[in-house]
Order: structure tokens, then C-alpha cells, then sequence
């Protein structure tokens, strides 16, 4: 302490008590506002054959928002989703163990491994996920292309549970138990791709595969798959979700 206002408090312990006092008072008004900040942890999930800087600015504008971030980088193309679940999302949810909930936002095949994490191990303080992109139903993309020299060799073991068959492992984990909100992106850089989805699709997934038995709201916006999570208006729904609960279905124009 500065000895000059050391010498003067002790001169004054009537302002010393004072300072205490408004010192404890403004730790009390602050109190809620760090709380509300602190007591709510988000993990970051990136898609099949990415990496955590995919996400990285979804992870800057959460974070921005108030919650605390894990941002987890997986090896997504080297091992089955049912291996890849536990190792990634467990380190994940000690991270977060001193917050009062954990949420999960989620790109692509990052939304499986959390159904499948979870049709395994319950999250007693879990609040929301948000998946976006989700091939909740499998791909057809992986149906088409799957058989197709080098596709294992690129996507891995994970890359072929994706598929809308007999194998595909979304199809096989049931209905969501759990708060889930989803986007579902329209819009396609992949022209080729999107000739082997039926319907309205991101250019890997179409609109019906993302959604999900038990999902508790769904949004379709006009984005790509591989872009999604890097849309300032995604990311703004994301936050939306994360502290309301739902999306904001007002804002949603034909122009993300």
C-alpha cells in the first residue's frame, strides 16, 4: 500500500471502516454479474477431417459472451466415433468441472460424438448443445461415396459410420434425452455433392438428416456446411441459444 495513504488511513479509521465498507459493497453488486459469467462452460466440438481453428472464432465470440471455453482438437479421422466419444469429451468435461453446467456446441460429426458420448455416460449438469450441420440421419454423400478408392484412407473409420445405411451409427443412438437446439444450413459451394443429397441441403447434409427425434428447436439458415461456423449470424444464434434456450427465429432473413 502507497505510504502516504497508509499514513492517512491510519490518521482516519473512520475512513479506513468507510473504504472497507464500500469495497464489501461493490464485491456484493458484482457478485451476480461474475457468477453468471463463470458458472457456465462451453466445449467446442469440430467436424470430421478438422481441427479446433475451425471453431476457434465461434470459441472467440462465445467467450466474448461470458462463458468459459474448451476447444477441443481430436484426431477425427483415426479411430471409430464409438472410440473417439470418451477420450475426447471426458478430458473435455474435467475442464469444466468447477462450472456450475457445461454446454456443448457441436460442427458436423462433433454432434455424434456427443450422442454417442452420452448414450453412454450421463452429464448431470448439462444444460444445452448446439449442433450445427449434424448428419443426425447419416449422409448420402458417405452412401454414394463411401465404397469410392481413398474415401477411408481420407475420412477414417468415423467418416464411414456416416452413411443412412445398415452401418450408420447416427441412426443407431435414438432420440435425443437432452436439450438440443439445431441449424441446418441451405446453401451449397459443392454442386456435385449436392446432386446426391435429396432435397434442401449444406452441400454434405441435407436439411431433414439434421434433425432429431426429441430436439428441442430447429432453425434453417442460408449457409454452407463447411463455412457455418464461422457466419456472424450463425454464431450470434449459437449465443442466442446457449443463454435463452432457443433461437431467435425473429432475426433469421434470407441473407446470413
Amino acid at each position: 500500500m502507497d505510504t502516504k495513504l497508509e499514513n492517512k488511513l491510519r490518521e482516519h479509521p473512520r475512513s479506513m471502516a468507510s473504504l472497507m465498507k464500500s469495497i464489501a459493497t461493490l464485491l456484493l453488486l458484482l457478485l451476480p454479474f461474475t457468477a453468471s459469467a463463470q458458472s457456465a462452460c462451453v466445449i467446442l466440438l469440430h467436424g470430421l477431417a478438422k481441427s479446433d481453428a475451425s471453431m476457434q472464432k465461434l470459441d472467440d465470440a462465445i467467450a466474448d459472451a461470458g462463458f468459459a471455453t474448451v476447444n477441443v482438437n481430436y484426431p477425427s479421422t483415426d479411430y471409430s466415433i464409438e472410440r473417439l466419444a470418451g477420450p475426447t469429451i471426458a478430458p473435455a468435461l474435467d475442464r469444466c468441472k468447477d462450472y456450475d453446467e457445461v454446454n456443448f456446441v457441436t460442427h458436423s460429426m462433433g454432434g455424434i460424438l456427443v450422442r454417442q458420448y452420452l448414450s453412454r455416460v450421463p452429464i448431470d449438469n448439462l444444460n444445452h448443445v448446439v449442433m450445427l450441420g449434424p448428419p443426425n440421419k447419416g449422409s448420402e454423400v458417405v452412401d454414394k461415396l463411401g465404397e469410392f478408392p481413398g474415401f477411408h484412407f481420407m475420412f477414417g473409420d468415423a467418416g464411414l459410420q456416416l452413411g443412412t445405411g445398415d452401418v450408420s451409427l447416427p441412426n443407431r443412438l435414438g432420440a435425443a434425452n437432452f436439450d438440443v437446439g439445431i441449424i441446418a444450413g441451405t446453401r451449397s459451394i459443392n454442386l456435385i455433392l449436392s446432386q446426391l443429397i435429396p432435397d434442401t441441403d449444406d452441400g454434405k447434409v441435407s436439411v431433414e438428416s439434421t434433425r432429431l427425434d426429441g430436439m428441442h428447436d430447429h432453425l434453417q439458415m442460408p449457409v454452407t456446411h463447411v463455412f457455418m461456423m464461422k457466419n456472424d449470424k450463425v454464431i450470434a444464434q449459437v449465443i442466442y441459444y446457449l443463454q435463452h434456450g432457443q433461437f431467435d427465429h425473429s432475426t433469421v432473413a434470407d441473407d446470413a
